[in-house]
C-alpha cells in the first residue's frame, strides 16, 4: 500500500527549505509543491523530482511511469482513477496553463467527496501531489498545454474508472470559458454516487 503523507503542523502554512516549498491543501494528503527555481538572463533551472527531497516531505512512493499529454484550449480530461492498481501522481505543466482538479474518493477520509482545484502552469512551476485514492482531471486554460505526470503504478485499462466531469453532486467549478472538449469515453463517466470508491 502506498504511503500517504498526513496533514501536520509543518504543512499548515507552507514548509520551506532550500529545495522545495510545500503547501497542504484543504484535503489531507493533497499537496502543492513549489521547487526552487534558479533563473537568469539565459533562462532557468529547477529540480522537478528528487527522491531524497520527496522522502523528506513524506512522499516515499516509488514512481514507475512518466506520462506526457498535449491538449488544446478547453480540452477537459477526467475524472480518472484506478481501483485495483491505484496511482499516486505528481502532476506539472511544462508549457501552458491548466486547472487541475482532484476529487477525494477515499470513503475513510474526512474529505470524502470533496474536490480541490489548483492552477498549474509553465510559469508558476507548481507540482501537485495526488496520493492514491483520488480521481484526477484537468481543463486547459491556455491555447495549448503540455502536461507531465509521474505515476506510482502502471496504467491498467481493466482497473480504470471514470467519474462524470460535470456530476451535479460534486458541483466542480471548472471555470469554463466556452464549451469544453470532452472525449466520448469521458462523457460516459458514472455519477459520483454510483462510483466505485476506496474504503
Amino acid at each position: 500500500m502506498a504511503t500517504v503523507p498526513t496533514c501536520c503542523n509543518c504543512f499548515a502554512n507552507g514548509y520551506s527549505d532550500e529545495k522545495m516549498k510545500v503547501t497542504q491543501t484543504t484535503i489531507p494528503g493533497l499537496l502543492i509543491l513549489e521547487p526552487r527555481v534558479f533563473g537568469d538572463e539565459r533562462g532557468f533551472f529547477l529540480e522537478s523530482y528528487n527522491e531524497k527531497t520527496m522522502a523528506e516531505i513524506g512522499i516515499r512512493d516509488r514512481f514507475v511511469q512518466d506520462n506526457h499529454s498535449y491538449s488544446a484550449r478547453n480540452v477537459l480530461r477526467g475524472l480518472h482513477y484506478q481501483m485495483q492498481h491505484p496511482q499516486g501522481k505528481l502532476v506539472r505543466v511544462i508549457t501552458g496553463e491548466i486547472l487541475d482538479v482532484a476529487v477525494d474518493v477515499r470513503r475513510s477520509s474526512p474529505a470524502f467527496g470533496k474536490w480541490e482545484a489548483v492552477t498549474l502552469s509553465g510559469e508558476n512551476k507548481r507540482i501537485l501531489w495526488l496520493p492514491p485514492g483520488f480521481a484526477h482531471g484537468f481543463r486547459v486554460v491556455s491555447e495549448t498545454a503540455h502536461v507531465m505526470y509521474k505515476a506510482t503504478d502502471f496504467y491498467t485499462p481493466q482497473s480504470e474508472r471514470s467519474i462524470l466531469w460535470n456530476d451535479p453532486d460534486l458541483k466542480i467549478d471548472w471555470k469554463l470559458d466556452g464549451e469544453p472538449l470532452v472525449s466520448a469515453k469521458d462523457q460516459q463517466g458514472v455519477r459520483f454516487s454510483q462510483a466505485e470508491v476506496f474504503e
